[in-house]
């Protein structure tokens, strides 16, 4: 934790006050135990402090869901069991406490890590990154320049540790649409370890009982989205991952080697396909990854806690 050179800490929202040598402040957990020469070669001198944003962390209306960046997994992990979102036809929102259970978190990283944070640190492994991209989400983008901007959040990520922000840019928000969270949804992810980090992550849709878009995270450098206009069959998926991940795309570090990250996207893809290709509640369907489907493990943090009680 080597922050011996920051000179100063501004509480602002202005991307219009950044300039070199800043770094943007939300939960801290990354950029505290990074340090002050994480980021290049030039030491951190000043941190805009979001903490006193005052942003709705979830905002729900008819048109679909906002996390504000500043969003805490806690705060996110609340989501399903609100009035706002347990009153609608939303299966996608079945997607958020397996995603917040992915990171496995320490009570300080549960209750500071963020959303935006999350993005923002641009992992492979995410799971923020992989909820927001499998819900078709798009970000919004504040600039310097007091400009506004939106990209899709599977486009966010360029790679690992890499993302579409430029110098002073600051991430605003996610939007998760309706018509997303109104998809039916299949999640799969597997660990080399128990409780250890995402090795592969996706999450299946079946958009109006017929499109089916399929998202592989943390297997990959970046995510990477596939797209049928109806549900493909088991050669036709296959041939598709060929074509859209190419071998040096596979992550590759001590959580996993490229070799078994790519037999297991295959692997838990055809499971999702079969899945969504089945009747919805159908019993029997085989499921080589964890944290699915969903308990009520209760909150703050108690995922964690249930799964090494059980361990």
């Amino acid at each position: 934790m080597d922050m011996n050179t920051i000179e100063s800490v501004v509480p602002t929202t202005d991307p219009g006050q950044w300039r070199d040598g800043d770094a943007w402040l939300a939960g801290g957990t990354v950029l505290f135990s990074y340090g002050s020469f994480a980021f290049g070669p030039q030491p951190l001198k000043r941190l805009l402090d979001l903490g006193s944003a005052g942003w709705t962390p979830v905002t729900v209306t008819d048109a679909g869901i906002e996390l504000a960046a500043t969003c805490t997994v806690a705060e996110l992990y609340k989501l399903p069991g609100t009035p706002e979102a347990a009153g609608r036809s939303w299966p996608g929102v079945e997607l958020v406490r397996p995603c917040c259970d992915s990171f496995v978190a320490s009570f300080k990283v549960w209750n500071m890590s963020t959303v935006g944070g999350n993005l923002c640190t641009s992992l492979p492994a995410g799971p923020m990154i992989s909820l927001c991209a499998g819900l078709d989400g798009t970000a919004t983008i504040l600039g310097p320049e007091g400009t506004t901007r939106t990209v899709p959040v599977a486009e966010f990520v360029t790679g690992d540790a890499q993302n579409c922000l430029a110098p002073g840019e600051l991430l605003r928000s996610i939007q998760l649409p309706a018509s997303a969270l109104a998809s039916r949804v299949a999640f799969r992810r597997l660990s080399l370890s128990n409780l250890g980090r995402s090795g592969v992550l996706l999450i299946g849709r079946l958009d109006g009982g017929t499109s089916f878009v399929l998202t592989v995270t943390a297997a990959t450098q970046r995510p990477v989205q596939l797209r049928f206009d109806a549900l493909p069959d088991t050669d036709a998926l296959a041939r598709a991952l060929d074509e859209a991940v190419p071998t040096g795309l596979y992550h590759n570090d001590i959580h996993g080697l490229p070799a078994w990250r790519r037999d297991m996207t295959y692997r838990l893809a055809e499971e999702i396909r079969a899945e969504l290709a089945a009747p919805e509640g159908a019993p029997g369907l085989r499921s080589s990854g964890d944290f699915w489907p969903p308990s009520d493990r209760g909150f703050p943090g108690q995922g964690l806690n249930a799964q090494q009680e059980g361990a």
